[in-house]
């Protein structure tokens, strides 16, 4: 079977994982840390959405039936992250992280067995550490180094390059395991604007950024089709070397989980008495603990099976 026919879904459970994946991809956006690549990766797909994406132009088609259930999974996605898991942070931030942190943890033996009993090299020791750096490095100047929120408003001629750039870094997170297109956002200080931004009444008051909106979308697909493209090559040629720098990236990814600017909003408001300490961080503990257990079961169904 060749990687064109490898696109063809099988049934109906196959549709399903695609949906699912979207639908993580979708919740990317919103939930600092989580990665739409890792469950890729964890759903056994990984290959095939770089491949539909870099290939997309050569059988339209197909590539499109492929990635249909995809688009519809991270629309979806998006809304409810929107909508419902950006409420749901507001209330109990620490532990609604801590769920999609134990789901990461659960769901990292599926990378690190890519990489298992490979002989250590220079090489692979760089590019392992190089992943868990640049998460790391994100997650801390996203924190710490940012200059504030940045304005939407009365934006000059070269604001609409820079969206341009970070629609291509967005597009970068959602293909690359362990990269979040919340910190990256965090980082330039745009996360919160743009949040702020989806309404219908700062639409009406400010119509330019709908501009913002279209530079941001060009950037991000022309991220997706040449940076799959890439990466389809690197797996192909590299394949182990580059998951010695996945593996990386997603151990770092989990670290910026538990640390990003609207984490550390929280660990401050511990130090200063806030009364929800308690109820948090309990119910935090045990929803890490639960999608520790949910990840390692739904393994262990998929291991079976293969099996």
């Amino acid at each position: 079977m060749d990687a064109y026919e490898d696109l063809q879904y099988q049934n109906s459970k196959d549709v399903a994982k695609s949906g699912i994946l979207g639908f993580f991809i979708g919740l990317a956006v919103i939930i600092p840390g989580v990665s739409g690549s890792t469950i890729a990766i964890l759903f056994k797909l990984y290959d095939k959405l770089l491949f539909s994406i870099s290939h997309f132009m050569k059988r339209i088609k197909l590539c499109l039936f492929f990635l249909f259930p995809i688009v519809l999974g991270a629309i979806l996605g998006l809304v409810l992250g929107f909508f419902t898991i950006k409420k749901l942070l507001d209330l109990l931030p620490f532990a609604i992280m801590a769920l999609f942190g134990g789901l990461m943890i659960g769901a990292f033996p599926v990378l690190s067995n890519e990489i298992k009993n490979e002989k250590l090299t220079l090489s692979k020791i760089l590019l392992f550490t190089l992943g868990i750096s640049i998460p790391l490095g994100i997650s801390i100047s996203s924190t710490f180094l940012q200059g504030g929120n940045q304005s939407l408003k009365e934006l000059e001629f070269y604001h609409y390059i820079l969206f341009l750039g970070i629609g291509y870094v967005i597009a970068v997170t959602q293909i690359v395991p362990g990269l979040s297109a919340t910190a990256i956002l965090m980082a330039f200080g745009y996360f919160k604007p743009l949040i702020d931004s989806v309404s219908i009444s700062y639409i009406t008051s400010n119509p330019n950024i709908l501009l913002v909106y279209a530079c941001l979308g060009i950037g991000f697909l022309i991220g997706l089709v040449t940076f799959s493209g890439l990466l389809t090559t690197l797996l192909n040629k590299q394949r182990t070397l580059t998951y010695f720098m996945i593996v990386g990236l997603s151990l770092g990814s989990i670290f910026s989980i538990f640390f990003n600017p609207d984490i550390y909003e929280v660990y401050q408001s511990w130090i200063y008495g806030n009364l929800s300490f308690g109820v948090d961080l309990g119910f935090g503990i045990f929803l890490f603990i639960a999608g520790i257990l949910i990840s390692a079961t739904f393994l262990k169904l998929e291991r079976n099976k293969k099996n």
